[in-house]
């Protein structure tokens, strides 16, 4: 009872200086208000609500139109996937880069590190701050067919893919499937009315989305991580000052645990039979083509575009050769 009382306490008190700083937030989910990611803002807004900042927000349904309105001047902040929020911070924006945090593990080392003071300066980029980085899960591909369970087997499929994810463009082409233009509103309607015979999108895409219409009843659900997809909370630089968003970073990183318990209920919510295991040797394979093709879009050569930062890239080599220091790429010459 006392410790209730305590904690009613803390919030009372706080409340005076919540109201002198308020920070409307254009908040991505495209369930909307009912969805994962918009609860989750809502955890988040509690655990910041003690440093006297009181986040208003505002769901959107449409990414594009969530990133606008914040373009526009009509939220302090916004909330939405890493490969929207690039722009406005190329080194947080490359969290995605493919094939770059194989496990979940390589995932918290990172974001433990990214949420450190001595990383602050980092978070912040041509008058934008993170405010937060927040798991959205690994991001698999959805396949309409089982055989298609290779890098080769993908030529000449079509694969649904994000018209403004340059990277993702550039590796569709490099395998030889066929780019199928689409956006976060559409690309699981048309996967699942069969117009596109690939899909890629985190674990909650299977029920939310209903992408088991789409892999039924021949195809699966590739059991590798292509990326590791997160959440961002851009805000103009100033919202906060120095002190409280670097607090507001760290209470971020505090819920990663929570996240992660949902992100696991997500993925075990497909059902075992429907993954597609690929054995250890393609996987390698597979790492070695990641690893080429980031070195590509890191330098914009080979018709790629440059949309990696070379600092995250790196940090993130580092942590793979630290969990696995065995790896071929831990002693190339082209290091990340």
């Amino acid at each position: 009872m006392m410790r209730k009382f305590l904690g009613a306490l803390a919030l009372t008190c706080a409340a005076p200086l919540a109201s002198a700083n308020t920070v409307s937030v254009c908040v991505f989910d495209v369930i909307g208000a009912n969805g994962d990611i918009f609860n989750v803002m809502k955890d988040y807004a509690l655990e910041v609500r003690p440093l006297g900042v009181n986040l208003q927000l505002k769901p959107y349904t449409d990414e594009g139109v969530a990133v606008g309105d914040f373009n526009a001047g009509q939220c302090d902040a916004v909330a939405a996937t890493d490969l929207r929020t690039r722009p406005f911070n190329k080194f947080t924006g490359s969290i995605s880069a493919v094939g770059a945090l194989p496990t979940y593990d390589n995932l918290e080392t990172l974001l433990a590190t990214l949420s450190q003071p001595r990383a602050a300066n980092l978070m912040k980029s041509e008058g934008y701050e993170v405010l937060g980085i927040f798991p959205v899960g690994a991001g698999y591909l959805f396949v309409n067919d089982r055989s298609i369970n290779t890098a080769g087997a993908l030529a000449g499929k079509r694969m649904a893919t994000l018209d403004y994810q340059k990277d993702a463009i550039h590796m569709v082409n490099y395998v030889k499937a066929t780019v199928v233009p689409s956006d976060i509103t559409n690309f699981a309607g048309k996967f699942n009315n069969g117009s596109v015979d690939t899909a890629y999108a985190p674990a909650f895409a299977y029920e939310a989305l209903e992408l088991y219409k789409g892999i039924t009843p021949d195809g699966g659900v590739v059991e590798y991580p292509l990326a590791q997809l997160t959440v961002q909370l851009i805000a103009r630089d100033g919202v906060l000052d120095g002190d409280t968003a670097q607090k507001a970073r760290e209470a971020a990183w505090g819920m990663y645990p929570q996240v992660m318990n949902l992100i696991s209920s997500q993925e075990a919510a497909i059902p075992d039979e429907k993954w597609i295991r690929i054995p250890q040797q393609d996987i390698i394979g597979y790492q070695e083509m990641f690893r080429e093709n980031r070195l590509e879009m890191r330098d914009g050569v080979n018709n790629a575009p440059s949309v990696y930062d070379p600092r995250m890239l790196k940090l993130m080599a580092n942590i793979r050769c630290a969990s696995n220091p065995g790896a071929a790429e831990c002693t190339a010459d082209d290091r990340e």
